[in-house]
């Protein structure tokens, strides 16, 4: 691992309502947060979005992201993959798209305590979870997606049943905060963490070029202990690129702020705070004036591209940056030992 742990140089402070001000400056009338300016939408990265504005104490914004959630919601518990300006782009159905909702309300309940708003949200919480669970397979991996004419798609993928792992655990939460058991809900858990840890061979959407598959069985919480440093240390020269930051695939000479400041999570995840606080480091010259930060860059060439100036990249930074900080309630929400001491 080519990283200098010795001298870190100070993190630079992230403007934390400017960020938020170019995240919030995308949102429609409606609560929705498209990607960028003009561009599409879909519920994962929206979801994101709310969380970064969580963060910086934009509730109001935020809520009104998750009321747009219930409106748009499907009969079955899920929504469409894609939509841009109301016309739906992509008809796909998507389990961890689904569940990630769940993520988000605890997240957000964290940091505000108002209990009348999971209350709200739950009901479509639990449809979400309950889209994805149903589409559990035998030995424990859930399917991706399903199509327009409600066709399973029997395909895995280790990065998006990691995220609907997490998103278990926070559904899970929710429920005890309101008095409800969901034991179908936790068996359900249970059985996908161990299908994370042990059955590389049950996800069959291949993905190992991309750095997501390495961090986020750590993310979730699922791969945790030794295991994770041992994860964590076998692949780091693979995707970590000193002073630039992580790669979105192995085989590309391409950094993106958003993968970077999910590995960054990743660690304080796990405590490695030192080396979370040094990479963090290296984002602080990658952002425009107006608040928000690249996509991605390459190099050594120093190119940005693309040029799109996404809200769920402002969102993540955001969400490193409380992590290594500790600055909200919500910032060890996804911290191993916090989730440890709940049980």
């Amino acid at each position: 691992m080519d990283l200098n742990l010795s001298i870190i140089e100070a993190l630079k402070p992230v403007e934390v309502e400017k960020v938020a001000d170019f995240i919030a400056g995308m949102q429609k009338d409606s609560g929705e947060i498209p990607w960028s300016v003009g561009g599409k939408t879909d519920p994962w990265d929206h979801i994101e979005s709310a969380m970064g504005l969580s963060v910086a104490g934009y509730f109001s914004q935020a809520e009104r992201a998750y009321q747009w959630l219930i409106k748009t919601q499907l009969p079955d518990g899920s929504w469409w993959s894609e939509s841009k300006d109301g016309v739906i782009i992509n008809a796909t159905k998507e389990t961890n798209f689904a569940a990630y909702v769940a993520v988000g309300v605890y997240h957000h309940y964290l940091i505000t305590g108002n209990k009348e708003f999971l209350r709200t949200m739950w009901p479509t919480v639990s449809r979400g979870i309950q889209f994805a669970i149903n589409m559990q397979a035998p030995d424990g991996e859930i399917y991706w997606a399903r199509n327009q004419a409600g066709v399973i798609d029997k395909m895995a993928l280790l990065t998006g049943c990691s995220s609907i792992y997490m998103s278990i655990k926070c559904a899970l939460a929710i429920a005890g905060e309101l008095g409800i058991r969901k034991l179908g809900w936790q068996k359900a858990g249970e059985r996908l963490g161990e299908t994370i840890c042990n059955r590389p061979d049950l996800f069959n959407m291949i993905k190992s070029r991309f750095s997501m598959d390495w961090y986020y069985p750590i993310l979730c919480g699922a791969v945790s202990g030794d295991e994770a440093k041992k994860r964590i240390d076998h692949l780091w020269d693979k995707f970590v690129v000193p002073d630039w930051g992580v790669r979105c695939v192995s085989d590309r000479p391409w950094v993106t702020m958003a993968e970077t400041s999910e590995f960054i999570l990743t660690l304080a995840g796990i405590d490695d705070l030192t080396r979370a606080k040094a990479i963090f480091s290296w984002l602080g010259d990658k952002r425009y004036p107006d608040g928000s930060y690249w996509m991605g860059v390459t190099f050594p060439d120093s190119v940005i591209w693309p040029e799109e100036k996404t809200a769920w990249t402002a969102a993540a930074v955001l969400l490193a940056w409380d992590a290594i900080n500790g600055v909200t309630p919500a910032a060890r929400i996804f911290n191993h030992r916090y989730w440890q001491e709940r049980q």
